[in-house]
């Protein structure tokens, strides 16, 4: 079984704290990351995982996120308190998304009944039909924010999410805290569990 790099990372004014074990191979860009529209400029895709882990008292808070889904509805964290929140970032136009969506819609289903909830953030998608093409394509039963100028990404510590790599994910604690941070696609296997970690933590 693969399993995602958990990688040193240096968070300023955070004290991050993290494990290292595994060994994974990291792509960017390279064949399979094209799709119905051509990959935004100085984008980086990720065909491989590698993962940071925070220690509970490193966790820097989330910021607030809070939009419209790719229905015109409206949608934010502060929908999910209490629960353990796993955030995507993906867009239509990026294979490695393609390549982890299958995955990630199981986890969601599967780790429901643990308070676990799964939020996307869409990112450079101009147009929502592509992005809902995609959605009902991998059957993805979760809501995401249409930010197709990615600012929403800005809004995180670089450190952990990079707005140039696409596909991220990150799972944020009961407590509204960044636990985990992916660069990179990745699978059920890799994610559940971090995700079962985080969720086995009180509130």
């Amino acid at each position: 079984m693969r399993r995602p790099v958990l990688r040193p990372a240096v968070l300023a004014g955070a004290g991050l704290v993290v494990a290292a074990a595994g060994c994974v191979f990291a792509a960017s860009g390279g064949a399979g990351d094209g799709g119905p529209n051509t990959r935004p400029a100085g984008v980086s895709v990720r065909a491989a995982a590698a993962a940071t882990v925070v220690a509970p008292g490193a966790r820097p808070a989330a910021p607030a996120l809070a939009g419209v889904d790719l229905d015109g509805e409206p949608v934010g964290l502060d929908g999910f308190q209490g629960q353990v929140v796993v955030l995507n970032v993906w867009g239509s136009w990026c294979g490695p998304c393609r390549t982890e969506a299958d995955d990630l819609a199981r986890l969601s289903g599967r780790t429901r009944a643990e308070g676990v909830r799964f939020l996307g953030i869409n990112t450079r998608d101009r147009e929502r039909a592509a992005a809902q093409s995609f959605v009902r394509a991998h059957g993805l039963g979760f809501p995401s924010l249409h930010d197709p100028d990615g600012e929403l990404l800005l809004r995180f510590p670089p450190a952990l999410l990079n707005p140039q790599t696409i596909p991220s994910t990150l799972v944020i604690d009961r407590r509204g805290r960044v636990a985990v941070s992916i660069g990179g696609a990745v699978t059920e296997e890799e994610l559940g569990p971090l995700i079962a970690r985080v969720a086995e933590e009180g509130p």
